[in-house]
């Protein structure tokens, strides 16, 4: 791997605020986000992935290999948070486990948006079709964990699984209605829906990401100390989780004869983990789930493993299978 390569996925401003959050944290600033800007931060973030994801929907239409690759996508979002959750029963409670394996089950679009900045800079083609998956990848984890929540707890509540009101949470979150809400606007209004929202959705999203970075920078580092609790097997699992991931979904890519630049966008998808939508969710769902344990994980171990080592890492493998 490239020194300058993995220096290039440091060196983009909103992961540098990234960075500037922790660091303001260990050197005691009194810097803060006064707390309703963070969630108007994730509001914009979700719609604006949402409307660009269903633009780059209905400019591609829905081809054989775009199918494939959204195919792909949702098969690895349901498959991953499914494992995942039977490995770390193992050694968590239920609920825990629910809200880790749906963290690693879903998606960081942050990790994504450095993956495309990668791609541009090594000039490998992807699909525009990628960001639909990115798109569709938020919600499958959720879903599987509040069923495998209401399934594996229900011995000890007693109480008969309540599926419409499940699925009706599952579907009805704030975040996956947002998200999909949004999906099905940007791809019913188009090409000229996306550009009259441009403006704020599209050329202003790096700057509402670096605040929204640095906030997580903040929260993160303030977490970092909770990550004592998680102990070897969870952050191994942190670290280790996100390869295995990656390789699966490359063998899958291989298989079915996806391009580089999409191989290496849906691994990048596969390995990373939710800080946005999930633990969102969880908290309000699955309110018996530790935050300290799973949003440290995905935050202050996965993340900066991703953008650092994962996204240099994974291109590395594709390229030396697609050569």
């Amino acid at each position: 791997m490239s020194l300058d390569l993995v220096l290039q996925n440091i060196l983009n401003p909103p992961i540098l605020f990234f960075f500037l959050g922790m660091l303001a944290v260990f050197l005691k600033s009194d810097l803060t986000i006064p707390q309703p800007l963070p969630k108007l931060f994730s509001l914009y973030l979700l719609i604006a992935i949402g409307l660009h994801g269903g633009y780059e929907l209905s400019k591609s239409g829905l081809s054989f290999d775009v199918l494939k690759a959204l195919g792909l996508a949702v098969f690895m979002a349901i498959l991953v948070p499914i494992y995942s959750y039977f490995i770390l029963k193992t050694k968590l409670d239920t609920y825990n486990s629910v809200a880790i394996a749906s963290t690693f089950g879903s998606i960081s679009a942050v990790t994504f948006i450095t993956g495309i900045t990668y791609l541009q800079t090594i000039n490998i083609e992807y699909g525009g079709y990628m960001v639909a998956a990115m798109t569709l990848m938020e919600s499958p984890a959720i879903v599987i964990g509040l069923v495998f929540a209401a399934i594996f707890t229900k011995e000890s509540s007693d109480e008969k699984t309540k599926w419409n009101e499940i699925l009706k949470e599952a579907f009805l979150n704030p975040s996956v209605f947002l998200l999909m809400g949004a999906l099905i606007i940007g791809m019913s209004t188009g090409q000229k829906g996306w550009h009259s929202m441009e403006p704020l959705f599209g050329t202003l999203f790096k700057g509402f990401l670096a605040f929204f970075l640095l906030d997580m920078g903040l929260v993160s580092a303030r977490k970092i100390y909770e990550l004592k609790k998680a102990g070897l097997f969870l952050i191994s699992f942190a670290l280790i989780m996100p390869v295995v991931n990656a390789s699966i979904a490359i063998a899958l890519a291989s298989f079915f004869g996806l391009s580089k630049g999409d191989a290496f966008l849906l691994a990048l998808l596969s390995g990373s983990a939710s800080y946005i939508a999930v633990p969102a969710a969880m908290r309000l769902s699955v309110p018996q789930a530790n935050p300290g344990l799973y949003l440290p994980l995905s935050l202050a171990v996965t993340f900066p493993f991703n953008i650092t080592i994962g996204i240099p890492l994974y291109y590395y493998i594709i390229n030396t299978f697609w050569s």
